[in-house]
């Protein structure tokens, strides 16, 4: 997919500029913490940036136009001691369409159990198979699972790889202390985001979605809007029979989550039948975005 052969690599070594794979902002709000050093919390922004940025996360080479756009949003809500933080951490990760300028959301998550140790002047040290810290794990979760949403949209299930690796940091988590990691510390966790999307046997249509949606649809509409917005139904389709088997599944309510508003933008110009087939599907798989979804029937 992304990986270039040897001959041709040596052809174009040099013209070509190689990157990281990953273009990931990042931001650390700390105003609900007063009384600190504020140096502390840029200190903190700047290593996290360094430490997504830097890594060599795949064996993959990338230019620097295929690097995978992430952003991340830190609010730190506490100071639970001099190098202890509480907060949260907000992720999203988009990828470009084909033919065009746009930028699609392939995946964004809220996560609430962002409970860290900083320390100002010590290096992220980050081994894989090692949980050195509760913060660079975090970090390589989101980062392995980045880069498996983007390769998912790119080939059938063709984000495995990297997602057997975010899952092995999920278990080498399960001696933290910290929440997130376990099956029981919620149902909305790292652990379920990973066990349910690796989970074949119920939920192999989302994987073919993401595919479909991605790669036969939207990236079609540039030659032919018609057929690819059919692509993206056909995909939607899929979901119809995993909503029956589970309903509300934390994994679907993320990928509408990330797709609502697009996908309200892409059915806007459909004919009328198509439209009302459309709202019955997403009202269906999809209830709590109905209010949303009545946009569609709206538009002209």
């Amino acid at each position: 997919m992304r990986k270039i052969g040897v001959i041709v690599w040596f052809f174009l070594i040099g013209t070509i500029v190689y990157a990281q794979e990953l273009n990931c902002t990042v931001q650390v709000s700390s105003q609900q913490i007063q009384g600190t050093n504020k140096d502390v919390f840029t200190a903190m922004q700047q290593k996290i940036f360094e430490f997504m940025n830097t890594t060599k996360w795949t064996n993959d080479i990338f230019s620097q136009k295929e690097r995978i756009e992430v952003s991340i949003l830190i609010n730190l809500s506490n100071q639970v001691s001099t190098d202890e933080f509480k907060g949260t951490l907000q992720i999203s990760v988009r990828r470009p369409v084909y033919g065009s300028t746009y930028n699609t959301t392939i995946f964004t998550y809220k996560d609430n159990n962002f409970d860290i140790k900083f320390e100002q002047f010590e290096p992220l040290v980050y081994a894989e198979n090692t949980n050195t810290s509760n913060l660079t794990s975090i970090l390589a979760f989101y980062a392995n699972y980045a880069i498996a949403m983007d390769y998912e949209t790119f080939a059938p299930n063709g984000g495995d790889v990297y997602l057997r690796k975010a899952l092995a940091i999920v278990n080498n988590a399960q001696s933290f202390s910290y929440k997130g990691w376990k099956a029981f510390d919620a149902t909305r966790n790292r652990y379920w985001l990973i066990e349910n999307y690796l989970n074949k046997s119920q939920f192999e249509p989302l994987r073919n979605c993401m595919y479909q949606y991605h790669r036969e649809g939207f990236d079609k509409m540039y030659d032919d809007a018609e057929a690819g917005r059919a692509k993206i139904t056909e995909a939607l389709l899929g979901l119809e029979k995993l909503h029956q088997n589970n309903p509300n599944s934390f994994n679907v309510q993320q990928f509408f989550n990330a797709k609502v508003d697009e996908i309200v933008k892409v059915y806007s110009k459909a004919k009328p039948a198509e439209k009302d087939r459309i709202v019955l599907l997403l009202n269906k798989i999809d209830p709590g975005h109905q209010s949303k979804y009545q946009k569609i029937l709206k538009s002209k």
